[in-house]
């Protein structure tokens, strides 16, 4: 396919960017003590090497009141510049042209992390939290254009070729920008010039301030169908309005905001190049600035579409670049099949960070650990051995992989026809086709690597001494337990009348090895993709579904991932039960007994078939039998201990390096 559109250079004021894909900024929460060091150095280079044509770095609060994350770095302080500078020295080096984006929250701070009063124009309630903010005084006011213009000052003393004012989300800017949260009657509210003089005011200063080779930017977004919320028509007429006076080289169009804060990152569950339509609408207004178009924007032929239809002159892949850092290289080199596809799952990059934790990528272990794993460039080893890895799950596949790339020769046996495990019955699920992809993926890079996949390879430890590797990993995977134990109800070791029949797994179902009748209740213990997914499917299959579910809210799990108001939505579009804060006290066969864990009544609910979505176990018996025979094998994914996806693909990376 030709990607003509993405790989056509484009000026941008004083510098020439080698294609058209950005890096956008997003929040990596990695400083330490504020300051960027060796890892967001490792992070931002990678995806230099990997051909990204600008990168954005993560956004610099402005002042005190516009600290909103621990990785924040330091405000209004020289002591960063160094340590950037190190990293646009770098990066510049590998040809991206370096931007920093600058923001301030306005009402939606985190003030138990800068133990400051929220700021925004008029006082307003903040969408982070339940508390509310302090209306700015027009002393205060001038404090933060200034915060934002000396950051600038900053930004070109460190390197960076320019600035990304942010004025997305409902942030401080847009406050201004929208009559809702901007109610003032003096000279910065009002009508449009006076809502938008602030925003206009720290551009120009900041043009004034850094010269005319220093790119400047500025972000905004689509969030117009919520009614409090600026129109497209609106939105353009701002944007145009900046653009008159020339106070931006470039505009970038995200989506969602702090009323929808799930569209800020939309996952699998939303339709692809969301920012795309309002891009389209602002390369119409605009006569001097560029436009990107970034949300969802997810592989280089979505990029290439939306540059030729003509609705952006850039666009942003982020999560694409966390998850293939050489994403524009491989595109560049005619390699679209070695692209790994991002899932767009939120499990690893907001998931983490929404717990405060540094970003990584449930795909790219790497992301996050390029200062100590070396990024996703793999060197030989210096003994190279013979390798078997059983089972093709994901944690089998990718140490399979990372070690052929390192040059051992690998065998891959697996049990069944077909790759994948368990996380193929996961790309089975509504939606989720791009965890299929993932699989073919590993497919094609273990056949050009040359690695020997087995398929319908039941193993034993007779087998597998007998093969004489160097090195055996394990990858052997989990089982549903099969007794139906809840966590709830710990003094309960099985479910009471489990034997009764018509109970399946969520595998089973998705497996397709269920024989259910119309009616089908899911216990759902921990409220993540495998219940709510075999869920959803079902519903989507026409069955009368119920979900029982210990947690306060159906997909409690999903919260972090962002993933859960759209899951919930999806399932009661469909008519879906929700039974949450309870257990099941008893199965009959057709009928259950749900207890609620708030008042210990039960209730009677009948039902065709139950689904058990609860704890998985690992079978040692394999295990056992080798190390009775002195192989000491190594364990990776569910066959070490029963988690998530991300945890096995990060087994595989990490054992593959080892070996």
């Amino acid at each position: 396919m030709s990607l003509k559109h993405v790989f056509n250079p484009v000026r941008l004021r004083h510098r020439t960017l080698r294609n058209r894909i950005v890096f956008g900024a997003h929040t990596t929460n990695m400083a330490l003590d504020g300051l960027p060091g060796d890892q967001h150095l490792a992070y931002y280079l990678e995806r230099a090497i990997g051909g990204a044509a600008m990168i954005v770095v993560e956004p610099m609060p402005v002042h005190a009141s516009a600290v909103l994350t621990r990785g924040n770095f330091r405000h209004s302080s020289d002591a960063v510049i160094p340590h950037f500078a190190r990293i646009t020295k770098a990066c510049k080096a590998e040809g991206a042209v370096m931007i920093q984006q600058l923001y301030h929250v306005g009402a939606h701070g985190d003030w138990d992390n800068s133990w400051h009063a929220n700021w925004s124009p008029s006082g307003g309630p903040s969408y982070h939290d339940s508390d509310g903010s302090h209306a700015m005084t027009t002393d205060e006011i001038e404090q933060t254009i200034d915060g934002f213009v000396q950051a600038a000052i900053r930004c070109r003393k460190a390197g960076f070729d320019g600035v990304e004012v942010w004025a997305a989300y409902h942030c401080l800017l847009d406050q201004f920008w929208t009559p809702f949260s901007n109610t003032r009657r003096d000279e910065w509210g009002g009508n449009l010039e006076n809502r938008t003089r602030l925003s206009r005011a720290i551009l120009a200063r900041i043009r004034a301030a850094c010269g005319d080779d220093f790119i400047i930017g500025l972000s905004v977004n689509d969030d117009a169908d919520k009614p409090v919320c600026l129109s497209h028509d609106e939105m353009a007429g701002i944007v145009a309005l900046h653009d008159a006076e020339a106070l931006m080289d470039y505009v970038t169009v995200g989506s969602g905001s702090y009323f929808d804060f799930y569209r800020l990152l939309p996952s699998f569950q939303y339709p692809e190049n969301l920012g795309a339509d309002l891009a389209g609408r602002l390369k119409g207004v605009v006569r001097h600035a560029l436009v990107t178009a970034e949300a969802n924007i997810r592989t280089p032929e979505n990029a290439n579409a939306v540059l030729g239809a003509g609705q952006a002159d850039l666009v942003a892949i982020v999560r694409g670049q966390i998850a293939d850092p050489h994403l524009a290289a491989k595109a560049a080199g005619d390699r679209i099949e070695d692209i790994r596809g991002c899932l767009s799952c939120n499990q690893q990059c907001w998931g983490r960070r929404g717990r405060d934790y540094h970003i990584s990528c449930l795909i790219n272990p790497s992301a996050g650990h390029e200062h100590i794993w070396g990024g996703d460039r793999f060197s030989r080893a210096a003994d190279c051995k013979s390798v078997l890895v059983v089972g093709a799950g994901p944690a089998g596949l990718e140490t399979a992989r990372v070690a052929a790339e390192r040059g051992h020769e690998v065998i891959l046996a697996e049990a069944g026809p077909e790759l994948g495990g368990q996380f193929r019955l996961a790309g089975l699920q509504p939606r989720r086709a791009q965890i299929s992809d993932l699989i073919a993926w590993y497919g094609r890079q273990l056949d050009k690597l040359g690695v020997d996949m087995r398929f319908n390879s039941y193993l034993d430890a007779g087998d597998i001494a007998a093969m004489a590797a160097d090195e055996v990993v394990l990858a052997t995977g989990s089982m549903p337990a099969g007794t139906g134990f809840q966590k709830a109800l710990p003094h309960i070791a099985e479910l009471p009348g489990i034997g009764a029949g018509n109970v399946w797994s969520a595998e089973d179902v998705m497996g397709r090895a269920a024989r259910l009748g119309r009616r089908v209740m899911v216990l759902d213990e921990a409220g993540n993709w495998r219940g709510v997914g075999t869920a959803w499917h079902l519903a989507e299959a026409g069955h009368e579904v119920t979900i029982v579910t210990p947690g306060a809210m159906i997909a409690r799990d999903l919260v972090r991932s962002a993933t859960d108001l759209p899951a919930r939505q999806s399932l009661a579009a469909r008519g879906t039960r929700f039974v949450v804060e309870s257990a099941i006290a008893r199965w009959t066969g057709n009928r259950a007994e749900v207890m609620s864990l708030l008042t210990g009544e039960t209730t009677r609910h009948d039902a065709d078939a139950l689904v058990l979505a609860t704890g998985n176990v690992v079978d040692t018996g394999l295990f056992d039998d080798l190390c009775a025979i002195a192989i000491t094998p190594r364990l990776v994914g569910d066959a070490h201990a029963p988690r998530l996806a991300s945890a096995a693909i990060y087994d595989g990376r990490k054992t593959g390096l080892l070996l």
